[in-house]
Protein backbone atom coordinates (compact mmCIF):
# COMPACT_ATOMS: atom_id res chain seq x y z
CA UNK A 1 0.00 0.00 0.00
CA UNK A 2 2.81 2.39 0.91
CA UNK A 3 4.60 1.62 -2.35
CA UNK A 4 1.45 2.47 -4.37
CA UNK A 5 1.03 5.82 -2.54
CA UNK A 6 4.69 6.73 -3.15
CA UNK A 7 4.28 5.96 -6.91
CA UNK A 8 1.19 8.18 -7.20
CA UNK A 9 2.93 11.08 -5.44
CA UNK A 10 5.97 10.74 -7.71
CA UNK A 11 3.81 10.83 -10.90
CA UNK A 12 1.96 13.95 -9.65
CA UNK A 13 5.26 15.71 -8.94
CA UNK A 14 6.69 14.91 -12.37
CA UNK A 15 3.52 16.26 -14.05
CA UNK A 16 3.74 19.59 -12.23
CA UNK A 17 7.39 20.00 -13.14
CA UNK A 18 6.67 19.24 -16.83
CA UNK A 19 3.87 21.82 -17.04
CA UNK A 20 6.01 24.40 -15.27
CA UNK A 21 8.99 24.13 -17.63
CA UNK A 22 7.09 23.66 -20.89
CA UNK A 23 7.79 26.61 -23.28
CA UNK A 24 4.64 28.17 -24.67
CA UNK A 25 4.86 29.15 -28.37
CA UNK A 26 4.99 32.80 -29.26
CA UNK A 27 1.67 34.09 -30.78
CA UNK A 28 3.65 35.64 -33.63
CA UNK A 29 5.16 32.25 -34.44
CA UNK A 30 1.71 30.65 -34.41
CA UNK A 31 0.48 33.27 -36.88
CA UNK A 32 3.42 32.65 -39.21
CA UNK A 33 2.97 28.88 -38.98
CA UNK A 34 -0.75 29.15 -39.72
CA UNK A 35 -0.08 31.27 -42.79
CA UNK A 36 2.39 28.79 -44.26
CA UNK A 37 -0.24 26.33 -45.60
CA UNK A 38 -1.92 29.23 -47.40
CA UNK A 39 1.32 30.02 -49.22
CA UNK A 40 1.74 26.38 -50.23
CA UNK A 41 -1.86 26.25 -51.45
CA UNK A 42 -1.33 29.34 -53.60
CA UNK A 43 1.72 27.83 -55.30
CA UNK A 44 -0.16 24.55 -55.90
CA UNK A 45 -3.12 26.33 -57.49
CA UNK A 46 -0.83 28.32 -59.76
CA UNK A 47 0.73 25.15 -61.13
CA UNK A 48 -2.72 23.88 -62.24
CA UNK A 49 -4.23 27.18 -63.43
CA UNK A 50 -6.60 27.35 -66.40
CA UNK A 51 -4.20 29.68 -68.20
CA UNK A 52 -1.85 26.80 -68.88
CA UNK A 53 -4.73 24.61 -70.06
CA UNK A 54 -5.84 27.33 -72.49
CA UNK A 55 -2.30 27.62 -73.82
CA UNK A 56 -2.24 23.86 -74.35
CA UNK A 57 -5.53 23.97 -76.27
CA UNK A 58 -4.15 26.67 -78.57
CA UNK A 59 -1.07 24.56 -79.27
CA UNK A 60 -3.28 21.57 -80.06
CA UNK A 61 -5.35 23.58 -82.52
CA UNK A 62 -2.23 24.72 -84.38
CA UNK A 63 -1.01 21.13 -84.48
CA UNK A 64 -4.27 19.95 -86.02
CA UNK A 65 -4.14 22.55 -88.82
CA UNK A 66 -3.64 21.48 -92.44
CA UNK A 67 0.13 21.20 -92.65
CA UNK A 68 3.04 19.01 -93.62
CA UNK A 69 3.56 16.24 -91.03
CA UNK A 70 7.21 15.84 -91.97
CA UNK A 71 8.80 12.45 -91.32
CA UNK A 72 7.04 11.98 -87.97
CA UNK A 73 4.29 9.42 -88.59
CA UNK A 74 2.73 8.19 -85.36
CA UNK A 75 0.89 5.24 -86.87
CA UNK A 76 2.72 2.13 -88.06
CA UNK A 77 0.38 1.39 -90.98
CA UNK A 78 -1.45 4.14 -92.90
CA UNK A 79 -3.53 4.45 -96.06
CA UNK A 80 -1.78 6.65 -98.62
CA UNK A 81 -3.07 8.73 -101.54
CA UNK A 82 -0.62 10.06 -104.12
CA UNK A 83 -0.43 13.68 -105.28
CA UNK A 84 -3.12 12.98 -107.90
CA UNK A 85 -5.54 11.53 -105.34
CA UNK A 86 -5.08 7.91 -106.41
CA UNK A 87 -5.25 5.34 -103.62
CA UNK A 88 -1.91 3.61 -103.08
CA UNK A 89 -3.39 1.34 -100.42
CA UNK A 90 -2.02 0.60 -96.96
CA UNK A 91 1.69 1.16 -96.46
CA UNK A 92 4.22 0.87 -93.64
CA UNK A 93 5.48 4.27 -92.45
CA UNK A 94 9.06 3.36 -93.36
CA UNK A 95 8.01 2.73 -96.98
CA UNK A 96 6.09 6.02 -97.01
CA UNK A 97 9.17 7.94 -95.90
CA UNK A 98 11.24 6.27 -98.63
CA UNK A 99 8.61 7.24 -101.21
CA UNK A 100 8.60 10.83 -99.93
CA UNK A 101 12.38 11.08 -100.30
CA UNK A 102 12.41 9.44 -103.72
CA UNK A 103 9.71 11.70 -105.23
CA UNK A 104 10.45 14.83 -103.14
CA UNK A 105 6.91 15.00 -101.73
CA UNK A 106 5.35 16.03 -98.42
CA UNK A 107 2.81 14.13 -96.33
CA UNK A 108 -0.40 15.64 -94.93
CA UNK A 109 -3.23 14.17 -92.86
CA UNK A 110 -6.53 13.70 -94.66
CA UNK A 111 -8.69 11.58 -92.36
CA UNK A 112 -7.29 10.44 -89.03
CA UNK A 113 -10.64 9.01 -87.87
CA UNK A 114 -10.59 6.24 -90.47
CA UNK A 115 -8.97 2.84 -89.89
CA UNK A 116 -6.14 2.98 -90.78
CA UNK A 117 -5.68 6.80 -90.87
CA UNK A 118 -5.60 8.36 -94.32
CA UNK A 119 -2.70 10.54 -95.51
CA UNK A 120 -1.86 12.11 -98.86
CA UNK A 121 1.41 12.81 -100.59
CA UNK A 122 1.50 16.37 -101.94
CA UNK A 123 3.93 18.86 -103.39
CA UNK A 124 4.69 22.10 -101.60
CA UNK A 125 2.67 23.99 -104.22
CA UNK A 126 -0.35 21.72 -103.68
CA UNK A 127 -0.22 22.28 -99.91
CA UNK A 128 -0.12 26.05 -100.44
CA UNK A 129 -3.05 25.92 -102.88
CA UNK A 130 -5.09 23.74 -100.50
CA UNK A 131 -4.51 26.18 -97.65
CA UNK A 132 -5.74 29.03 -99.83
CA UNK A 133 -8.81 27.02 -100.82
CA UNK A 134 -9.65 26.20 -97.20
CA UNK A 135 -9.18 29.85 -96.24
CA UNK A 136 -11.57 30.99 -98.97
CA UNK A 137 -14.06 28.31 -97.94
CA UNK A 138 -13.97 29.51 -94.33
CA UNK A 139 -14.61 33.08 -95.47
CA UNK A 140 -17.56 32.00 -97.60
CA UNK A 141 -19.00 29.77 -94.86
CA UNK A 142 -17.91 31.19 -91.50
CA UNK A 143 -18.42 28.83 -88.56
CA UNK A 144 -19.74 29.99 -85.21
CA UNK A 145 -17.99 27.09 -83.48
CA UNK A 146 -16.74 23.54 -83.98
CA UNK A 147 -19.35 21.13 -85.29
CA UNK A 148 -20.63 18.59 -82.79
CA UNK A 149 -20.59 15.02 -84.11
CA UNK A 150 -23.11 12.42 -83.03
CA UNK A 151 -22.52 8.72 -83.66
CA UNK A 152 -24.72 5.76 -84.56
CA UNK A 153 -23.66 2.13 -85.01
CA UNK A 154 -25.93 -0.65 -86.20
CA UNK A 155 -25.93 -3.84 -88.28
CA UNK A 156 -26.76 -4.09 -91.97
CA UNK A 157 -29.37 -6.69 -90.95
CA UNK A 158 -31.47 -3.87 -89.51
CA UNK A 159 -35.21 -4.13 -90.23
CA UNK A 160 -37.23 -1.49 -92.14
CA UNK A 161 -38.96 -0.18 -89.02
CA UNK A 162 -35.70 0.17 -87.06
CA UNK A 163 -33.99 1.82 -90.04
CA UNK A 164 -36.84 4.32 -90.25
CA UNK A 165 -36.36 5.11 -86.56
CA UNK A 166 -32.61 5.58 -87.05
CA UNK A 167 -33.22 7.82 -90.07
CA UNK A 168 -35.57 10.06 -88.06
CA UNK A 169 -32.99 10.33 -85.29
CA UNK A 170 -30.32 11.34 -87.80
CA UNK A 171 -32.64 13.94 -89.32
CA UNK A 172 -33.34 15.45 -85.89
CA UNK A 173 -29.61 15.81 -85.26
CA UNK A 174 -29.04 17.29 -88.72
CA UNK A 175 -31.78 19.88 -88.12
CA UNK A 176 -29.88 20.91 -84.97
CA UNK A 177 -26.79 21.44 -87.16
CA UNK A 178 -24.93 18.40 -85.83
CA UNK A 179 -22.73 16.15 -87.94
CA UNK A 180 -23.66 12.47 -87.72
CA UNK A 181 -21.14 9.65 -88.10
CA UNK A 182 -22.86 6.40 -88.99
CA UNK A 183 -21.11 3.03 -88.88
CA UNK A 184 -22.83 -0.01 -90.35
CA UNK A 185 -21.43 -3.41 -89.44
CA UNK A 186 -21.72 -6.17 -92.01
CA UNK A 187 -24.41 -8.71 -91.11
CA UNK A 188 -23.66 -12.32 -90.35
CA UNK A 189 -25.37 -13.46 -93.55
CA UNK A 190 -22.48 -14.54 -95.78
CA UNK A 191 -24.66 -14.31 -98.93
CA UNK A 192 -25.35 -10.64 -98.33
CA UNK A 193 -24.18 -8.48 -101.31
CA UNK A 194 -21.15 -6.29 -100.72
CA UNK A 195 -22.94 -3.05 -101.67
CA UNK A 196 -25.76 -3.56 -99.16
CA UNK A 197 -24.25 -1.09 -96.67
CA UNK A 198 -23.83 1.63 -99.35
CA UNK A 199 -27.50 1.19 -100.31
CA UNK A 200 -28.51 1.72 -96.68
CA UNK A 201 -26.53 4.97 -96.56
CA UNK A 202 -28.24 6.15 -99.76
CA UNK A 203 -31.68 5.29 -98.33
CA UNK A 204 -30.93 7.32 -95.21
CA UNK A 205 -29.84 10.31 -97.31
CA UNK A 206 -32.98 10.10 -99.45
CA UNK A 207 -35.09 10.69 -96.32
CA UNK A 208 -33.45 14.13 -95.90
CA UNK A 209 -33.75 15.92 -99.29
CA UNK A 210 -32.66 19.54 -99.11
CA UNK A 211 -31.41 19.05 -95.54
CA UNK A 212 -28.27 16.90 -95.53
CA UNK A 213 -25.48 15.54 -97.66
CA UNK A 214 -22.37 13.39 -97.22
CA UNK A 215 -19.48 15.08 -95.44
CA UNK A 216 -17.44 11.91 -95.96
CA UNK A 217 -18.57 9.41 -98.56
CA UNK A 218 -19.15 5.84 -97.31
CA UNK A 219 -15.92 3.87 -97.08
CA UNK A 220 -15.00 0.39 -95.89
CA UNK A 221 -13.29 0.10 -92.51
CA UNK A 222 -12.16 -2.72 -90.19
CA UNK A 223 -10.93 -4.80 -93.07
CA UNK A 224 -14.22 -4.56 -94.97
CA UNK A 225 -16.36 -5.85 -92.07
CA UNK A 226 -17.98 -2.41 -91.65
CA UNK A 227 -18.62 0.80 -93.53
CA UNK A 228 -18.65 4.36 -92.22
CA UNK A 229 -19.75 7.78 -93.44
CA UNK A 230 -20.55 11.22 -92.02
CA UNK A 231 -23.72 13.18 -92.79
CA UNK A 232 -23.75 16.98 -92.42
CA UNK A 233 -26.28 19.77 -92.87
CA UNK A 234 -26.36 21.63 -96.18
CA UNK A 235 -24.70 25.04 -96.13
CA UNK A 236 -26.56 28.13 -97.34
CA UNK A 237 -25.17 27.88 -100.86
CA UNK A 238 -26.24 24.24 -101.17
CA UNK A 239 -29.70 24.99 -99.74
CA UNK A 240 -30.20 27.75 -102.33
CA UNK A 241 -29.06 25.50 -105.16
CA UNK A 242 -31.51 22.79 -104.03
CA UNK A 243 -34.44 25.24 -103.84
CA UNK A 244 -33.60 26.64 -107.27
CA UNK A 245 -33.53 23.14 -108.77
CA UNK A 246 -36.90 22.32 -107.16
CA UNK A 247 -38.46 25.50 -108.56
CA UNK A 248 -37.04 24.79 -112.01
CA UNK A 249 -38.39 21.24 -111.88
CA UNK A 250 -41.79 22.53 -110.79
CA UNK A 251 -41.94 25.05 -113.66
CA UNK A 252 -40.94 22.37 -116.17
CA UNK A 253 -43.70 20.08 -114.85
CA UNK A 254 -46.35 22.82 -115.13
CA UNK A 255 -45.19 23.73 -118.60
CA UNK A 256 -45.39 20.08 -119.66
CA UNK A 257 -48.91 19.79 -118.24
CA UNK A 258 -50.00 22.91 -120.14
CA UNK A 259 -48.64 21.50 -123.39
CA UNK A 260 -50.47 18.23 -122.79
CA UNK A 261 -53.75 20.10 -122.20
CA UNK A 262 -53.31 22.09 -125.41
CA UNK A 263 -52.58 18.90 -127.27
CA UNK A 264 -55.76 17.29 -125.93
CA UNK A 265 -57.85 20.30 -126.97
CA UNK A 266 -56.63 20.20 -130.53
CA UNK A 267 -59.03 18.29 -132.91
Amino acid sequence: MAVLLNRLMLQSSIGRCFRKHTVKPDPAQLSLTASTPKLLYFIFAKGFSTAEDTHGEKKQKRKDAFTNTGRKINERIIRVLDEKGSDLGMMHRADVIKLMDKRDLRLVKRNTSSEPPEYQLMTGVQIHQERLRLREQEKANPKTGPAITKELIFSSNIGPHDLDTKSKQIQQWIEKKYHVQVTIKKGKNAEQPGNEMDEIFDRILQTMPGIATFSNRPKAIRGGTASMCVFRPLNKKEEKAYKDSQETEKRDTLSKDDRNKESDMCP
